[in-house]
């Protein structure tokens, strides 16, 4: 029989994907599960494996083309010398009146019998289920996802699916996406309940051709209580009635009440109470649980737009902003008090790390060697959080690294040094003065070992651009390693992001040797006085930030660090940096 192998579903907005390597040749043979090709989407790239054992028959999608999600990529003859099953399920049924012998009131008691008899179908390998045929497999569904969990089967054993039909739902720590039929015939073994978790490949049903028995060994060897249900309707598959209304309708039902007990009920009353999807309760993926519990949402007041009613993050989003927009001004801007844990620190007397003792002998020299005072200024970013809102995009692409709004200030903060020498100089021992003939500057970055300072050497020299690159090199080498001492030396002025945590302002402590350094307040937007060419004075919100300068009053008057401090500011407020973002 031939087995189509088809371009799953990789994502709730995935719709087509680019084959990019074969690893199969056509008339090779393949193993069910073994990756056969390589797939690429705008979201992931991943490997598709083979839903059955084989010999690879058929290619259909060459490398480099592309093809929407439930096209055919390829065929597998798995040698079985059948035709296509999806004609097969019909002759089953035809079969109904020779093998459905039993009344109506026997049927009630399927659910039982599945479980107590059948001696040939429970000597079946656990595992492996004892139904023949192709396998369905839960697909690669992002390159870090490992595993997925069932939601929700939209087909019970015995039904006849088509290939590419939705077959079952599936829930990731990424996405909630449909797990489609892989080829046409009769469902005959589910392996996988709702609510139970399977790995990438993992086998997660079968299906056959109709005249083939469904299995029902597993059926007491799964311990989740909604994959009995399932696999107890076995028998009633078997031998279908003529007339399938009044007896298989009821045979999903009558496990309900007793199978259902062990749900987890105090989780979701409405759902677990009752079969996936149905009755009152809409069915709630994790995902969507975990998403309606961090915005507060209550799933029971949810409408859900999904397949059978189905609450989808969309709808919990949804309900959560509209949640925002009719609660009453005051309560919706009330803050939410955090979740602190106690530091395992707590109650303890360690050693001083070393890096410590360095950084603790640094601070005392410079407050100790120095006449240290700060002055403030307010400044207005507003257009250059605009100026960074247009090109941080094409900034990325062309430079490879973020636009952040420190580069505006590290290069403004060079431009001003050197036009005021005493801010950029050092105090040597023998009472000379040092002005410096280069602007190499210090940027503190947090980290785990504790404040580091690299510095970016000649940064008066370097654009927009250059600070930006070498600020995420040296970060990047601060918080994963590969500082090396050239990093750390020369430096001549310093810079200190402190509003990077949510710091107003801070009155820094000079970099000893150095004579001065700059603190970043946080960029806070509020309503301010600015003159309008047309209005005159009014009102407007604006992005405001506060720049602190430390200074060794020995060298550097309150009078310099103003001026210093008025010409960045000028700079900033200036925003005059389209040329070097290509704006």
């Amino acid at each position: 029989m031939a087995v189509s192998v088809t371009l799953p579903a990789l994502g709730e907005s995935v719709t087509e994907g680019t084959v990019t390597r074969w690893l199969k040749a056509e008339g090779e043979q393949v193993e069910a599960d073994e990756p056969l090709l390589e797939v690429s989407t705008d979201k992931v790239d991943t490997e598709i494996p083979a839903p059955a054992s084989g010999t690879l028959s058929s290619i259909k999608v060459a490398e480099d083309e592309t093809v929407e999600v439930g096209a055919e990529l390829a065929l597998i003859d798995d040698g079985s010398g059948g035709g296509a099953p999806a004609p097969a399920a019909e002759p089953a049924q035809e079969q109904a009146p020779a093998e459905q012998a039993q009344p109506e009131p026997q049927q009630e008691q399927a659910p039982a019998a599945s479980a107590q008899t059948e001696p040939a179908q429970a000597a079946a390998p656990s595992g492996g289920g004892s139904a023949e045929g192709t396998d369905v497999v839960l697909p690669a569904l992002g390159e870090s996802v490992t595993e997925g969990t069932v939601t929700r089967w939209l087909k019970e054993v015995g039904d006849s699916v088509a290939a590419d039909e939705p077959l079952l739902e599936v829930s990731t720590d990424k996405v909630d996406t449909e797990i489609p039929a892989p080829t046409a015939g009769t469902l005959l073994e589910i392996v996988v309940g709702e609510d139970e978790t399977a790995e990438v490949g993992g086998k997660l049903a079968v299906i056959g051709s109709g005249d083939a028995a469904p299995a029902a060994a597993q059926a007491p060897a799964q311990p989740a209580p909604k994959q009995e249900a399932l696999k107890q309707e076995a028998p009633k598959q078997e031998a279908p009635a003529p007339q399938p209304e009044p007896v298989q309708q009821p045979a999903p039902q009558q496990p309900a009440p007793a199978q259902q007990a062990p749900a987890p009920a105090p989780v979701q009353p409405g759902v677990a109470a009752q079969p996936a999807g149905e009755a009152d309760g809409a069915y709630v993926t994790p995902l969507v649980r975990k998403l309606a519990a961090e915005h507060g949402v209550n799933l029971s007041q949810v409408k859900g737009s999904g397949v059978g009613g189905r609450i989808r993050k969309q709808d919990v989003v949804a309900a959560a902003e509209a949640a925002k927009q009719q609660a009453p001004a005051p309560t919706a801007a009330a803050p939410v008090s955090p979740k602190l844990e106690a530091s395992p620190l707590r109650g303890q007397t360690v050693k001083m790390p070393r890096i410590r003792k360095v950084i603790a002998e640094n601070m005392m020299k410079a407050l100790h060697s120095q006449a240290q005072l700060s002055t403030v200024v307010e400044v207005d970013v507003t257009r250059i959080m605009k100026l960074r809102a247009r090109a941080k995009e094409s900034f990325q692409a062309r430079e490879g690294v973020k636009l952040s709004p420190m580069p505006f200030f590290v290069q403004a903060a060079a431009e001003a040094l050197k036009a005021h020498p005493s801010v950029n100089a050092k105090i040597n021992d023998d009472g000379t003065i040092t002005y410096h003939d280069v602007e190499n500057i210090g940027v503190a970055v947090d980290s785990e070992k504790g404040l580091m300072v690299p510095v970016i050497k000649e940064a008066g020299n370097l654009n927009l651009a250059g600070i930006a690159r070498k600020t995420a090199e040296l970060a990047g080498k601060v918080r994963q390693g590969g500082l090396g001492p050239d990093d750390m030396s020369g430096g001549t002025f310093t810079i200190s992001n402190t509003g990077s945590r949510g710091a107003l302002f801070d009155t820094v402590i000079v970099n000893y040797p150095q004579v001065a350094m700059l603190g970043i307040g946080a960029t806070v937007r509020r309503p301010m006085v600015v003159s309008h060419p047309d209005l005159g004075e009014t009102i407007a919100v604006r992005d405001m930030v506060y720049l602190t300068l430390s200074y060794d009053h020995q060298l550097v008057d309150g009078a310099d660090a103003a001026r210093y401090l008025s010409d960045v500011k000028a700079r900033l407020e200036a925003g005059e940096f389209e040329g070097e973002l290509g704006l």
